[in-house]
C-alpha cells in the first residue's frame, strides 16, 4: 500500500467518532494503554462495541495488543502513533494546524488528480475546517474532520456533473438542525439497510458538536454503525447533488433547486430527551427509512 492510500486510509478509520474517542483515550492515559472493560464504561458504550471498533484498529495495525494474565491492554502502534496524534489534533495549542492541511491537500490532490485543480482543493480544505472549527465544542480531531468533509464536498461536486457518479445509484441528502440526531440516526439506518445502492449525506442548519451519545446507544442496541458520521454544516454543493433532500425541522435553511425530491419529516428532536423517547423517534425513523427505500 502507497503512503496515500495508506493515509487516506487512517484518515476514514480516525474519522469515525467511535474509534476518535477509543484512539483519544488511549493518548491521554497516564501510561499510554487501555482496558476494554473500562473504557466502554468510560465512554457509555457496550463493550462488544468497543471491542468490535478495537479489533478495526488491531487488524489495521493501528493499535498493539499486550496479553496481562486474564487482561488485555490496547496500545497505539509505534510507527503510527506520531500521525494519530497529528490527525485527532494536539492538546497542545502552541501546536501549528497548517502542516497539517498542506498534507490533506496534497493527499487529496493525488486522490481528485485530474478532476480538481490543486487550488480547488486547497479551498475547499481550509473552509471545510474553518466551518467544523467554527462549531459550539469542536472536537480535537478536526484535521481529520476537515479532510472528510472537504472530499465529501468535492464527491458531490464530481457527482453533480457525472464525474464518477455510479450509474443509477440515488443520493439522499437528510437536513436537521444540529446534525446531532435525527439526521444521523436516518442516515446510518439508510446506510445500513441500503448498503451501495444508496449514497447518503447529512447535514445540519447549525450543526452541533459531535453526535449525541443518546443517538449511538440507541442505533448501538439495533446494531447500526454511525459509520464515520459527524455534524457538518449544510453546502450548496450536496443539495444540488442529491436526488432525494428529507428536511426535519430546519425550516427553509434549504435551498431549493429543480429536479429534486424534497420531503419534510415532522419529528421530535431527540436532544435533551431520556432514552426511551430516543427510541421512539428512532423506531419512527426507520418505518420512514424503509418506505423511502422502497420509492428509490
Amino acid at each position: 500500500m502507497d503512503a496515500t492510500a495508506e493515509a487516506a486510509r487512517e484518515l476514514r478509520l480516525v474519522a469515525d467518532p467511535t474509534r476518535a474517542q477509543i484512539l483519544r483515550s488511549i493518548l491521554d492515559s497516564p501510561d499510554g494503554r487501555v482496558l476494554v472493560g473500562r473504557l466502554a464504561e468510560g465512554l457509555g458504550l457496550r463493550q462488544p462495541t468497543v471491542s468490535h471498533h478495537m479489533r478495526a484498529l488491531l487488524d489495521e495495525g493501528l493499535v498493539t495488543r499486550e496479553p496481562d494474565g486474564r487482561r488485555t491492554w490496547y496500545s497505539l502502534a509505534p510507527a503510527h502513533a506520531d500521525r494519530i496524534a497529528e490527525m485527532l489534533g494536539s492538546t497542545d495549542a502552541a501546536v501549528p494546524v497548517e502542516p497539517i492541511l498542506d498534507r490533506v491537500v496534497r493527499d487529496l490532490g493525488d486522490r481528485y488528480r485530474g478532476i480538481f485543480s490543486t487550488e480547488t482543493i486547497e479551498r475547499y480544505v481550509r473552509e471545510s475546517y474553518a466551518l467544523l472549527a467554527s462549531r459550539p465544542a469542536a472536537g480535537r480531531h478536526l484535521p481529520s474532520l476537515a479532510a472528510q468533509f472537504a472530499a465529501d464536498r468535492l464527491d458531490a461536486l464530481a457527482h453533480e456533473a457525472d464525474e464518477a457518479r455510479p450509474n443509477g445509484v440515488p443520493e439522499v441528502l437528510f437536513v436537521c438542525v444540529q446534525n446531532a440526531g435525527r439526521s444521523q440516526m436516518a442516515s446510518a439506518i439508510l446506510r445500513h439497510l441500503a448498503g451501495d445502492r444508496v449514497h447518503v449525506r447529512t447535514a445540519g442548519s447549525d450543526p452541533a458538536g459531535e453526535v449525541r451519545g443518546s443517538i449511538l446507544t440507541a442505533l448501538d442496541e439495533i446494531g447500526v454503525p454511525i459509520a464515520g458520521e459527524y455534524p457538518k454544516p449544510l453546502t450548496d454543493e450536496v443539495v444540488r447533488a442529491a436526488d432525494v433532500v428529507i428536511t426535519m425541522g430546519c425550516g427553509d435553511a434549504c435551498p431549493i433547486y429543480p429536479g429534486r425530491r424534497y420531503l419534510d419529516w415532522d419529528l421530535d428532536d431527540p436532544v435533551g430527551r431520556p432514552i426511551t423517547d430516543v427510541r421512539d423517534i428512532r423506531d419512527d425513523i426507520e418505518r420512514r427509512v424503509r418506505d423511502l427505500l422502497t420509492t428509490l
